[in-house]
């Protein structure tokens, strides 16, 4: 018989193990990535936020931003810790009331550790406290966080809010928001939603926002600094808030003449896709140097760029269209890219048939035409274009070539049922394009694989049995404008 010795500190962590329950072991930490492909480390794994309150101080002078975020979400699995996506220096965490360690990870991670593990199905209010200069902080060699001359913007795709607030950054986890945020007197806050009140103290005013429909986080915005508003409503009833710097030079005009038709466009738009899904809605112009659009939700991000050659409607018709495209239906995934990008194209297309500058079928055709079998145009596979050609113009382009093609194989009944209950089927939710084929084969009764796998995942140009396609196509007298905007989002 051999003895069996067990040192002390042994013996101390074998009675500790018979002290836990078994079920503690089932405990573990929250995965530092949602589980997407494209980009592993976005987004994280273990709960899901309903709502977030965000009370912030800003001074444009410094770039200084401190405050608080409060999150309200549920665990998804038995938690011993769990990650926010953030890039702010964090100087307290409370998880339910009570004090969490954390400490950061990677590029972005800020890793939560609650005083004790957290069963699933637990609802949690998880505070941060936070502070720092968001200009100077970067991940992955960018930074998303925009200054201007009198304040800066948070507005980029597919990541914008590790700058300025800690988040589940990916677009599968949407929530509700509060944001409210003080700046000197003088100077204005933009962001989603509706306006809910101001307030000004010691030389501070805050102005407070609500969105009260699920966002996707890339898609909530922040924009300080001097602004003149506008506020209308359509003639639908959807109420308008539009924005512009005051330093915008020689592009106000234009930008002013092509935003300030929103009210009317939304409308127009609503024939297609069905009632406006949100509150209010509207888009702001900042002084910023980039050059691309974004689809904030309700508060359409315009770089003045978008204006340079002269009012673009077409411009802001596409930014409208992702807010029932991309903001309503959100993807399910980075890969699912087509279902906003496409359809935003695809309704500028419409918008060109509207003005009488080109119909949907001669755009099309254009577009088939100007790019031969061996343009490295059709090795861009729209369905799932890969993270590197998420935004390449094949995606757009190509992309609404196959909203076309699906219009030609089911008809236009049945076609523009598809646009206008795809957004109803979904609303408020997530999509993958393997939804959307399955809704249109419902919808339409027809057997679409073959179709979306030629026009959506086949690295080749697809084959066409109208002739006019192959030969030479005149340019349509819109495509200038639409081309103008190949490199908004």
């Amino acid at each position: 018989m051999h003895r069996r010795i067990f040192a002390p500190g042994v013996l101390a962590a074998a009675s500790l193990l018979l002290a836990i329950p078994a079920s503690a072991a089932s405990y573990s930490p929250g995965a530092p990535g949602i589980g997407d492909p494209y980009y592993p480390y976005y987004g994280n794994g273990g709960y899901d936020v309903s709502h977030y309150d965000l009370r912030l101080q800003y001074q444009p002078a410094t770039d200084e931003l401190a405050g608080t975020a409060t999150i309200l979400a549920r665990t998804t699995q038995d938690l011993s810790s769990f990650d926010l996506d953030f890039l702010l220096d964090v100087s307290e965490v409370r998880v339910n009331g009570t004090q969490a360690a954390f400490t950061t990870s990677g590029q972005h991670e800020l890793v939560i550790t609650p005083k004790s593990p957290l069963a699933k199905g637990t609802p949690i209010t998880v505070v941060v406290r936070y502070s720092g200069v968001p200009s100077t902080k970067t991940a992955y060699g960018f930074n998303t966080w925009h200054r201007t001359p009198d304040g800066a913007v948070a507005a980029d795709e597919p990541e914008a809010a590790w700058w300025w607030y800690p988040s589940n950054d990916h677009p599968l986890d949407k929530a509700t928001y509060d944001v409210s945020v003080a700046v000197p007197d003088g100077t204005q806050v933009i962001s989603n939603g509706l306006l809910q009140s101001t307030s000004s103290k010691l030389g501070w005013t805050r102005y407070n926002w609500r969105q009260n429909k699920p966002q996707a986080t890339y898609l909530t915005t922040l924009a300080v600094g001097k602004f003149d508003i506008t506020t209308s409503t359509s003639e639908d009833g959807v109420p308008v808030v539009n924005a512009y710097s005051k330093d915008l030079g020689d592009n106000d005009g234009a930008a002013r003449a092509s935003v300030e038709r929103t009210g009317e466009l939304v409308d127009w738009l609503s024939g297609y896709f069905g009632p406006y899904p949100f509150a209010s809605a509207g888009g702001y112009v900042p002084n910023t140097t980039t050059g691309y659009a974004l689809e904030t939700q309700t508060r359409v991000y315009y770089s003045p760029k978008q204006f340079a050659n002269g009012s673009n409607t077409s411009v802001v018709v596409h930014e409208l269209a992702h807010q029932w495209y991309g903001d309503d239906v959100s993807l399910k995934g980075w890969k699912d890219i087509w279902l906003n990008e496409g359809f935003a194209r695809y309704a500028q297309w419409l918008w060109s048939e509207h003005e009488g500058e080109g119909t949907t079928q001669e755009l099309a055709d254009y577009v088939y035409a100007s790019h031969p079998a061996d343009d490295a145009f059709w090795t861009v596979k729209p369905g799932d274009p890969g993270p590197d050609d998420q935004f390449d113009i094949a995606v757009y382009d190509r992309g609404a070539l196959a909203v076309q093609a699906l219009r030609n194989a089911v008809g236009d009944d049945a076609f523009f049922a598809i646009l206008k209950g795809w957004p109803k089927e979904h609303a408020y939710g997530n999509a993958s394009v393997g939804d959307f084929e399955e809704y249109a084969e419902k919808v339409s009764g027809k057997s679409l694989g073959a179709l979306f796998d030629a026009w959506l995942f086949e690295p080749a140009k697809p084959t066409v049995a109208a002739a006019k396609a192959t030969g030479a196509v005149a340019q349509p007298k819109s495509w200038k404008q639409i081309e103008a905007t190949n490199y908004v989002h």
